[in-house]
């Protein structure tokens, strides 16, 4: 098993792949340094090579695919995730792999927000979409993690081998920052600083399809880890839509004994009805899923010992 394993995935990043293992060489020379390569076209693969780098690859396309790919194959007390387009300095890596193995975290996360990033990146609709990542995330499952989608983090050998990889794309890490959230692990964040992508590297994430993705994630992950919260509001609304149709029969028949628009009352009984299914989904699920949580924290403390 590696004390420490820097974890970098990457798909045509041939420009700046070098330079970033080389950092991390001189930042953190005991780490094993790790390149998953992901059907790039360039050469990234031999340059990782030459510069030092242990070169694997992953053929299914899509950055989760190569993060479950990485969590599988690779041992180690620490992991440190990092992308391979020389946008994270590696001078953080120490602090973040200290935290790890010092301090017993399970997830240290690497805060652009709070530093350089809106300054930096050039892409507003990023800058704002990583905002309401950020504050959706955090009101929904009542959390305080900085920077929800950075790629720079770092994890403990728990965290890696219990975290069920679901994404195949970027929605990756707002998924790993909510199995973090909702499992109760110790998160901590580190304030990084950020510098955009050097001239001829191209971003690989698409602000809107991929945003919609994220948002999507967002969703599904609600409804998984608080299907409670989910079918609730989802009740609520059924049933206000119910009242709304059922009011103005029932304030005829009290005035006039006659139930005039009986299609109306037969919709407003059944959507009453489906948001009697609604909430009672959500408490049989929430039930399912402190079940899920109670495994889990067996199977934590079972890699723990």
């Amino acid at each position: 098993m590696d004390k420490i394993a820097v974890l970098i995935p990457c798909y045509n990043e041939s420009k700046t792949i070098e330079k970033v293992v080389n950092d991390w060489k001189k930042d953190l020379s005991e780490a094993v340094i790790y390149v998953y390569d992901n059907n790039s076209t360039d050469g990234t693969d031999e340059i990782a090579r030459k510069a030092g780098a242990e070169v694997r690859y992953e053929y299914q396309q899509g950055k989760g695919n190569v993060i479950r790919r990485m969590f599988r194959e690779v041992d180690a007390e620490c992991y440190i995730m990092i992308d391979g387009d020389d946008t994270y300095p590696s001078k953080f890596g120490r602090e973040m792999a200290d935290k790890i193995l010092d301090r017993k975290v399970d997830m240290v996360v690497g805060d652009r927000l709070s530093s350089t990033y809106f300054e930096e990146n050039k892409r507003p609709f990023h800058n704002l979409g990583n905002s309401i990542v950020r504050g959706s995330i955090n009101r929904l499952f009542k959390s305080n993690i900085r920077d929800i989608m950075t790629g720079y983090r770092a994890f403990s050998y728990e965290f890696v081998k219990t975290f069920p990889v679901l994404s195949k794309g970027f929605e990756i890490e707002t998924e790993m920052s909510i199995h973090a959230v909702d499992k109760n692990l110790f998160v901590e964040n580190v304030i990084i600083d950020y510098r955009d992508r050097p001239e001829g590297s191209e971003s690989k994430l698409n602000t809107y399809s991929d945003g919609f993705k994220v948002l999507k994630t967002i969703m599904r992950l609600y409804r998984n880890y608080k299907p409670m919260g989910f079918f609730g509001w989802l009740a609520a609304i059924l049933l206000v839509i119910s009242a709304v149709l059922f009011v103005p029969i029932f304030v005829k028949f009290v005035n006039t004994g006659l139930v005039p628009n009986f299609p109306t009352l037969i919709v407003s009984g059944f959507i009453a009805l489906a948001a009697i299914q609604s909430l009672f989904a959500g408490l049989i699920l929430s039930n399912i899923v402190q079940k899920n949580r109670q495994d889990f924290e067996q199977q934590f403390i079972h890699l723990k010992k």
